[in-house]
């Protein structure tokens, strides 16, 4: 980390309601774009759909170009968000960190138990026990934005911290439990780079394109390594500094979040979900909803995330631990709850690499995502709609 003094708390407010803002409106396209997939597929154009994912551009497919290259820019957003948020933002504290840290924790923890009451007894698909862990941040706020003012924001920023942890949690999974076997000496360069840019750090380098330049070579020898290629994007993130450079008045790390925001959540997003949202129910009946990968994802998503989100942080709030967001009634809080089981980007993204051999099994990961976070939006959004709220001086920024 740089040495020099952050920049001051009303830009980090500044900061989280643009965050807040742009995510909720990407998740509106997101929803958009993962609805016309569906059709699409299930469309006279459906062949077309998937022959022009499958088509072999420069080695790898259209898919894997989008979810091994694209998706890395999605995940150079998520950890400069983890490093801002927790160095100087609504994680920077530890009792800012102890209510949607445990609630995280349980939000991930429950849907994974769900999910293997229902696979525990399967090797080929106990992979996917990690799929219905995540939450999807920008779809999660995007729900919240069509209820208006009637969501205290500190039940918005309580979300907002809940899902980055979340992100943070999946990104160790998904290096701890869905790498391939190692190249050693790639992934030996991979280590050089981020020695590199950590000198650059320390030694107060502020320019962008010193870390972006060297960001490219990094995604190569991480792809080559073993390790999937999109953790280069939050290995770079966290080596890029966030102080104010003396010289300039800005933070290179805001600058370059700001600047790859609106092609994330607008762009990247949506193209991701529109890839792999897609699915034909050519063949499918009523009774494949039923087997065990469907079931066990659509349920963990359901009714694993809001007993882990809810339960854990009503232990932790009653036991004096914590306290509840501010402005915010019970009610209103359990329907954050329930959207925490809108899982959809990071959890397709998790199915992939679970069953990457598997067409049949993505099909069914796809269906039980689309299941459980439809599930969780509808009925948290009732609940929030329904729910009347105390004085809402929280909802001011």
């Amino acid at each position: 980390m740089s040495r020099h003094t952050p920049a001051p708390q009303p830009r980090k407010r500044s900061l989280l309601r643009a965050f807040v803002e742009n995510a909720a409106f990407g998740g509106i396209i997101l929803m958009a774009a993962a609805t016309l997939a569906l059709v699409v597929a299930n469309s006279p154009w459906g062949t077309a759909y998937f022959d022009t994912l499958h088509a072999d551009v420069g080695g790898l497919s259209v898919l894997h170009w989008i979810n091994d290259a694209l998706m890395a820019l999605f995940f150079l957003m998520v950890g400069l968000e983890i490093k801002r948020e927790v160095l100087t933002g609504q994680l920077a504290t530890w009792p800012q960190r102890v209510l949607p840290g445990l609630a995280a924790l349980g939000g991930m923890a429950a849907p994974a138990l769900v999910y293997l009451a229902f696979n525990g007894g399967s090797p080929e698909t106990l992979r996917g026990w990690a799929i219905p862990a995540a939450t999807d941040i920008a779809f999660a706020l995007g729900v919240l934005s069509l209820l208006g003012p009637r969501v205290p924001l500190s039940l918005k920023v309580f979300l907002t911290a809940l899902a980055i942890i979340d992100d943070l949690g999946a990104v160790v999974i998904i290096a701890l439990f869905y790498t391939a076997d190692l190249n050693v000496p790639a992934l030996a360069g991979a280590g050089l780079v981020v020695a590199g840019l950590m000198v650059m750090n320390r030694l107060d380098v502020h320019r962008l394109s010193a870390y972006l330049v060297p960001g490219v070579a990094l995604w190569v020898l991480v792809f080559l390594s073993g390790i999937h290629a999109t953790l280069a994007g939050v290995v770079l993130a966290l080596t890029i500094p966030l102080a104010v450079d003396r010289r300039t008045g800005n933070s290179s790390l805001i600058r370059l979040e700001h600047a790859i925001q609106p092609a994330v959540a607008f762009v990247i997003v949506p193209i991701f979900g529109f890839a792999n949202a897609g699915v034909s129910f050519a063949g499918f009946t009523p009774a494949a909803l039923l087997d065990p990968v469907p079931l066990g994802i659509a349920a963990g998503l359901f009714l694993g995330k809001q007993a882990g989100v809810f339960g854990v942080s009503w232990i932790a709030i009653r036991a004096g631990l914590a306290k509840l967001p501010e402005g915010a009634t019970w009610r209103q809080f359990y329907g954050v709850a329930l959207l925490c089981g809108i899982g959809f980007t990071m959890s397709l993204f998790i199915g992939l690499l679970a069953f990457p051999t598997s067409p049949l099994l993505q099909d069914e990961v796809k269906l039980g995502v689309i299941m459980g976070s439809v599930l969780s939006g509808i009925m948290g959004a009732a609940v929030l709609a329904s729910a009347p709220g105390r004085a809402n001086h929280g909802s001011r920024a």
